[in-house]
């Protein structure tokens, strides 16, 4: 499987795994975002030794034609692109159906119709909702809490349904909160960094009592990777945590320390979700991914997430890298 499409690949993740793939020797297709700026996102800041050495499709992932003629002639996808901003799916719920939901089941379709050898379907933590038990396995039921992790559930819904109905080998990757250079400032880390670095004392951040299990990006990228060089796993939903929680709370102090800038943390109101659809504990198991991928994280437990924040922070320190990011706005 040489050539290899990537779906969102404008994005955080998405761009960060077009350049391993172009590192590694694939022939990597990215499909981004239309838009009137001709914009690649990311991809147009990605680093110089991959500059060039991919193909660019522009297209929008609701639309089953671009996509098929995307697919045409590929080995393997890997289906990053969605909706991922949870206030904003409770502002505008149709359009997460639409990208998440219906761009999925286009996907889908033009893989089955041109025999892909593998699928890798892009999932999220946030599908089980408050964890009922920890560490939360493959297993763990699943709960739409918030329009977002509804839509999540019906796109990987779509996506079992095509491996039991048409034996299309598609392999759902579960990511739990991945973080690192690029990520939006939509995310909480970002919004601590940025807060801080724009001489911010006392930092705006919603609810700071649930925790999270976060994966440093390289992490999440070589768990993609490693569902695509895996000979099994296909039909079966694989999370790619870091077997390690952390509250909000502790992870602004932990920024705080290492920028080196005292903070005192404030609720905004606007950034509170709804009380049932906080999600408030999430902590993953990765027993499967070790094994039937041999998958596990480099940056592991509290050591490797302060390293994980330590390389995170260098990135943002850069004002040329901050300088499309409004640390003064509330990004929905």
């Amino acid at each position: 499987m040489k050539k290899i499409l990537v779906t969102g690949a404008d994005g955080f993740i998405g761009s960060h795994l077009t350049e391993t793939l172009v590192r590694l020797g694939y022939d990597v297709k990215a499909f981004v975002y239309y838009n009137s700026f001709n914009s690649w996102g990311w991809l147009d800041h990605c680093a110089n030794d991959v500059k060039g050495k991919f193909e660019v499709f522009v297209g929008d992932i609701r639309d089953p034609n671009g996509v098929r003629s995307a697919m045409k002639g590929m080995d393997a996808v890997f289906h990053l692109a969605a909706l991922i901003g949870i206030p904003f799916s409770y502002h505008s719920p149709d359009t997460y159906v639409d990208t998440n939901i219906k761009g999925t089941l286009n996907i889908l379709q033009a893989a089955r119709d041109f025999n892909l050898s593998k699928v890798i379907h892009t999932s999220t933590s946030e599908v089980y909702g408050t964890a009922q038990f920890v560490p939360i396995t493959e297993e763990h039921p699943v709960r739409g809490q918030s329009p977002y992790s509804a839509s999540k559930i019906g796109a990987d819904q779509i996506a079992y349904s095509f491996y039991t109905s048409f034996q299309t080998p598609v392999i759902t990757i579960r990511p739990f909160n991945t973080y690192g250079p690029r990520q939006s400032a939509r995310a909480i880390i970002p919004t601590i960094i940025t807060q801080i670095l724009g001489g911010k004392k006392e930092i705006q951040l919603g609810s700071t009592s649930p925790t999270r299990d976060f994966n440093y990006v390289e992490d999440t990228v070589r768990g993609f990777l490693s569902a695509l060089k895996a000979t099994n796993g296909i039909g079966d939903v694989v999370n790619i945590g870091n077997g390690f929680e952390v509250k909000m709370g502790d992870t602004a102090n932990y920024i705080s320390e290492i920028i080196g800038t005292p903070i005192t943390i404030k609720t905004d109101e606007l950034r509170l979700r709804p009380g049932k659809s906080e999600v408030e504990r999430l902590w993953a198991s990765n027993e499967k991914a070790k094994q039937l991928f041999g998958w596990e994280p480099e940056y592991k437990g509290l050591e490797g997430f302060k390293l994980g924040l330590k390389k995170t922070v260098e990135w943002f320190k850069d004002p040329e890298n901050r300088k499309s990011y409004k640390a003064d706005i509330y990004n929905v």
